[in-house]
């Protein structure tokens, strides 16, 4: 006689993400069962549920019995590398599953695989959802952020689960059904390419202050620390005041002036750059952070350069040096606090409009506000910031940009003088700051109601017949302007013969 399927949920795919997802499911009551292709991660999940308190958590070693042991309608969060694993992983459980069982893939997937696995797996009459999780291992484990996409009925099974493991924060639990298809993977998708934004924003806050300012890490720590107690608060920051507290443990001096840098990356960043072209959606934030990792691992090229450049006559330090001469340390700080807020605004205002352009060309009916909301805890991004974001939404769903939310157009209208000043601090530095500068310079195109296109508009018809709109007559227009301007030129030079 079968063993009675036991398992409310089962996971499978035990590396750090999985092991402490399946740990927070089961701590929080739901029994939950789990699988790994390595056996030793079954066995090691299992002793972390007996040792944290005799968990709910029942270990598989076979596919079969896996999937037998989970109470129908079946639910199976798999949490495996994104790409060929995810259909290896699909193959080995779905022969085994049942018309109504649901696949959860919880990885960092391309929408379109999600897209293209909805239809595979409704043909065999399973449901499918592709469910961003941020937060990293500790997310996981005490609170993550998700974001479920696909089929509403598969979210329906678990929506119970879901919502009692996800981070909570004040206007309820960090999980919301954010629509159909791949539109969970596509929100976490952008929702790392604003990380990467926010990331490089720091990274530069931090340049000008340790290199004009010559602030300590020490004094950088502190400053953080007191930026995460006002409307910076987030948890990039706070991990950021913390980092400049960890010493080395093999010499002087803290372990941030260790590191090599050179970041890594996972390709989501690159993806919403390609997104927000596709869509011809403006993201220069996103893309400059994206260009920044790209020049990061360029560092023998880059060391070559600076001796090259040496070499050439170019005076790095005087140039620095002459920048830092009479610079007011408390000023310099505030401004960057400032620059630092008004860049952000622009970099969440791209990731949002691309959200949107994405909604709109796939139908998902994407709730801007609520993502905001569900951002605010649990994944790497979450910030006070957020709140301020949903509410913009709330006064008006089609807000075209959070540039022009009435708030967020005063804070920056505020904060642009102290904004140009870092910028331009920075340019006169030699300090490249290529997302501040991506960020101020969207803002001043965005806020202008004439810029220069129409020179290149009148280049694309001189060169190639493409024809321009003008600003007093509809229509198209085609001009011979070469032929206009030798024959204007040849009366100039009649006339003055």
């Amino acid at each position: 006689m079968a063993t009675p399927a036991l398992s409310h949920i089962g996971l499978a795919g035990l590396a750090v993400m999985g092991q402490n997802l399946a740990l927070n499911i089961a701590e929080k009551g739901f029994p939950i069962s789990v699988y790994n292709r390595t056996a030793s991660k079954v066995d090691e999940t299992h002793h972390r549920a007996q040792t944290e308190g005799g968990l709910p958590l029942t270990p598989h070693y076979t596919p079969r019995d896996f999937v037998l042991s989970i109470q129908r309608p079946r639910s199976i969060i798999i949490l495996v590398k994104a790409g060929s694993p995810v259909d290896q992983t699909i193959a080995a459980f779905s022969s085994f599953m049942e018309p109504g069982d649901s696949i959860i893939d919880g990885g960092n997937e391309w929408y379109l695989n999600t897209e293209r696995r909805i239809e595979q797996a409704s043909m065999q009459g399973l449901l499918y959802l592709g469910m961003g999780v941020s937060g990293g291992e500790e997310g996981a484990r005490y609170g993550p952020s998700l974001m479920p996409g696909g089929s509403y009925q598969a979210y329906s099974n678990v929506q119970n689960i879901l919502q009692r493991v996800a981070a909570q924060v004040d206007d309820g639990p960090c999980v919301t059904y954010i629509g159909e298809g791949g539109s969970g993977n596509f929100v976490k998708m952008v929702h790392n390419g604003i990380e990467y934004g926010d990331m490089q924003l720091i990274s530069e806050a931090y340049d000008v202050l340790k290199n004009i300012g010559g602030l300590s890490n020490s004094e950088l720590a502190d400053i953080f620390a007191e930026w995460n107690r006002g409307e910076l608060e987030s948890f990039l920051v706070e991990i950021t005041a913390d980092i400049f507290r960890v010493k080395d443990e093999f010499g002087e001096g803290e372990l941030v002036d260790k590191v090599l840098d050179k970041t890594g990356m996972k390709g989501t960043g690159k993806w919403t750059v390609q997104q927000a072209a596709e869509l011809s959606i403006a993201a220069p934030t996103i893309a400059a952070s994206l260009d920044g990792r790209y020049m990061s691992g360029l560092k023998e090229e880059r060391e070559s350069a600076a001796a090259a450049l040496r070499e050439a006559g170019l005076k790095e330090d005087e140039q620095l040096g002459g920048v830092k001469k009479g610079i007011d340390k408390k000023r310099l700080i505030d401004d960057v606090r400032q620059a630092l807020y008004a860049s952000k605004i622009c970099s969440y205002a791209q990731g949002m409009n691309l959200l949107r352009a994405k909604s709109v060309e796939k139908g998902w009916d994407l709730n801007l506000g609520e993502l905001a909301r569900i951002w605010k805890g649990g994944c790497i991004i979450r910030a006070v910031f957020l709140d301020r974001i949903k509410k913009a939404y709330k006064r008006n769903p089609n807000l075209a940009s959070l540039v022009v939310d009435p708030e967020f157009a005063r804070e920056m209208v505020q904060r642009q003088a102290a904004w140009r000043r870092v910028v331009g601090l920075a340019v006169s530095a030699g300090i490249s700051t290529p997302g501040m500068c991506a960020s101020l310079s969207y803002f001043d195109t965005y806020r202008r109601a004439r810029l220069p296109a129409n020179l290149v508009q009148a280049q694309r018809d001189l060169f190639g017949a493409h024809t321009y709109e003008r600003i007093d007559r509809p229509g198209s227009f085609h001009t011979e302007w070469t032929k206009l301007a030798r024959t204007s030129e040849n009366s100039g030079v009649a006339a003055l013969n």
